[in-house]
């Protein structure tokens, strides 16, 4: 259920920015409907984009010519200053309640270079835990390491979340799994957002994390479908060996991460010897959610203040009392 906003209204946003793009999506709920909001609702949220560029100096400077209006005081220092601010916490620069076609909109810009490394190493699992979801692609150049960098964070979320799932699990619960990855850790989660948020994105979505995820679960081999019963039944090796292959092929940072959580200070052990102890652990699972969640609270923390700069007070005042009153109203809606 992609609303109806087509693809060419999206594009009609994209005409009023800088046209060198290595990549721009739309995502959120102004996009794919989530559980428990009206049609209605969905087509007047804001409209959430993020725009990948090879130069950000470049681009920061010709959109302040376009659009100068929709950056903060910031724009009297200059679009390298911008640029510089850019680079803190998840290496992204929002704009956000910007008036654009009749909708509100918020878009980030971060650099190409900044992206790849996200989606291969996880350093701050911000750009890339909302790559891990069904997102709109508007534009995308024939950049083949990007390529690489979106299918590599696509089976990392799999295998993190293999190793977190019981050996059998349904086609929901690994989606849901894999929503929520960027999720932990993430304050905002405690005061912020709505505490369903992620069973919100997933329920009414199977069938685009279906789409998203279907080339790779069909190349793993402990995976098969079983449609009439709506369940994968998956063969998940829970030996040490198997854990440990998996545990291996986790992006760089949170393996580090993990050998972080159990390695003593002062201990000098190869990451590699420390996974293999993990992967004979019975809270593995466990571990590896402890270090997405360490990945996520630091970039989280960061990106949040910096909101302060990149929006000025007033525009993150109303900001942050909508996502209360979405996380109010979700809490009205929860179960008894």
């Amino acid at each position: 259920p992609v609303l109806s906003s087509s693809a060419v209204k999206f594009r009609r946003v994209l005409a009023h920015f800088p046209q060198e793009l290595s990549l721009a999506f739309a995502y959120g709920s102004g996009v794919f409907r989530q559980a428990g909001a009206s049609a209605e609702h969905g087509e007047t949220n804001m409209l959430d984009f993020v725009f990948a560029v090879d130069d950000v100096v470049t681009w920061h400077m010709t959109n302040l010519s376009k659009n100068r209006s929709h950056y903060s005081f910031l724009k009297f220092f200059g679009p390298k200053k911008i640029s510089t601010i850019q680079g803190y916490g998840a290496g992204i620069y929002y704009n956000t309640l910007v008036p654009c076609n009749g909708r509100m909109i918020k878009y980030g810009v971060i650099s190409t270079d900044a992206l790849i490394e996200d989606l291969f190493h996880w350093k701050t699992l911000y750009v890339a835990g909302r790559l891990q979801k069904p997102v709109k692609i508007l534009a995308q150049n024939e950049n083949s390491r990007l390529q690489a960098a979106l299918v590599s964070n696509l089976k990392s979320a799999v295998i993190a979340s293999f190793l977190m799932l019981p050996e059998s699990f349904s086609k929901e619960d690994l989606f849901l799994q894999i929503a929520g990855l960027s999720y932990s850790g993430d304050f905002r989660m405690i005061i912020g957002e709505d505490r369903f948020k992620v069973q919100n994105i997933v329920k009414p979505n199977l069938a685009h994390f279906q789409k998203l995820y279907s080339t790779i679960l069909q190349g793993c081999p402990q995976v098969v479908y079983k449609h009439q019963l709506g369940r994968l039944e998956a063969s998940i090796d829970k030996s040490p060996e198997g854990q440990f292959t998996q545990l291996m092929a986790l992006p760089k940072t949170l393996q580090q991460k993990i050998t972080a959580l159990v390695n003593p200070p002062g201990k000098n052990r190869d990451v590699e010897e420390i996974l293999l102890q993990v992967a004979h652990d019975p809270d593995c699972g466990y571990l590896v959610h402890q270090g997405i969640s360490a990945i996520v609270r630091s970039s989280s923390i960061v990106q949040s203040a910096k909101t302060i700069l990149t929006a000025g007070a007033k525009k993150s005042v109303i900001y942050s009392l909508k996502k209360l009153y979405k996380m109010a109203k979700g809490e009205l809606k929860k179960p008894s």
